[in-house]
């Protein structure tokens, strides 16, 4: 369960900052946020932060090269996908809604590798000691 709420909530982060929809920032900034700007500059300094504590987690978890290796999984999986036929990537709402679910796996993996690592293994990281 703990794995499925942080990748919610990278997938939260990341659909409220962009998605094909007309409902994400993006898109509210471009059209009313800036007659209210002191509200835009909040809410883009929340997500900013999200994106900080996400990245910074997960580059210190699985690093560049592990988010290159989760990429590249996700992106075979989706060529193999569209090579027998099951999805259209000539669709760009789907393209955008499955890059969002990749980019989204990648921080939600990245959130939860110490966790899961040490399930596997059994070895806690330096900074999961208890004192």
């Amino acid at each position: 369960m703990g794995f499925l709420l942080r990748w919610l909530c990278a997938l939260g982060l990341l659909t409220a900052t962009y998605n094909p929809t007309q409902w994400n920032y993006l898109m509210w900034l471009r059209g009313d946020g800036r007659d209210q700007l002191p509200l835009a500059v909040l809410a883009g300094l929340i997500l900013l932060i999200g994106y900080v504590i996400y990245l910074r987690a997960t580059l210190r978890s699985i690093g560049a090269f592990g988010m290159a290796l989760i990429l590249a999984l996700v992106g075979a999986m989706l060529w193999v996908l569209w090579d027998y036929g099951l999805i259209d990537l000539a669709n760009r709402d789907l393209t955008v809604w499955l890059g969002l679910l990749t980019v989204s796996l990648v921080l939600g993996i990245g959130l939860s590798w110490s966790i899961i690592r040490r399930r596997l293994s059994g070895q806690a990281d330096v900074d999961d000691v208890e004192e």
